[in-house]
């Protein structure tokens, strides 16, 4: 299913992202939507990135991201593995460990251009170390 965003909707997204920088902020939970996911933590924010922090099982956080703007129906696609880990560490998560999973094809959720980092509360036993 794909969202339409009106004019009015992507004037408003453009307008609000001139009010942040490039960095991400946090976000007060005062100023978050009334009807936000009462599993989210933290909400961070910056001119071009929308980060969502959810408290999963077993300790392990999520970060969900997606892009501040739009192509008119969805929000842009392209965030790359470097945004990624900046974003992750401009939240306060850059000394963890995080993954990004491929699901089997029938457990396929794709409704949004949106990326998804499990942050782990240890170290996995994979994984370069320097």
């Amino acid at each position: 299913m794909t969202h339409r965003f009106t004019r009015a909707q992507r004037r408003e997204i453009k307008r609000m992202n001139e009010k942040f920088t490039g960095v991400l902020t946090q976000i007060d939970r005062m100023d978050w939507p009334p009807n936000i996911h009462d599993r989210i933590v933290e909400v961070w924010r910056s001119r071009d990135f929308l980060v969502q922090i959810f408290n999963e099982k077993f300790g392990i956080e999520r970060l969900s991201i997606n892009m501040t703007t739009t192509d008119g129906e969805r929000w842009l696609d392209g965030i790359s593995w470097d945004d990624l880990q900046r974003l992750k560490r401009e939240c306060g998560r850059g000394d963890k460990w995080a993954v990004e999973c491929f699901p089997s094809d029938r457990d396929i959720v794709n409704v949004a251009n949106m990326r998804h980092l499990w942050v782990l509360p240890e170290p996995p036993p994979f994984g370069w170390r320097q």
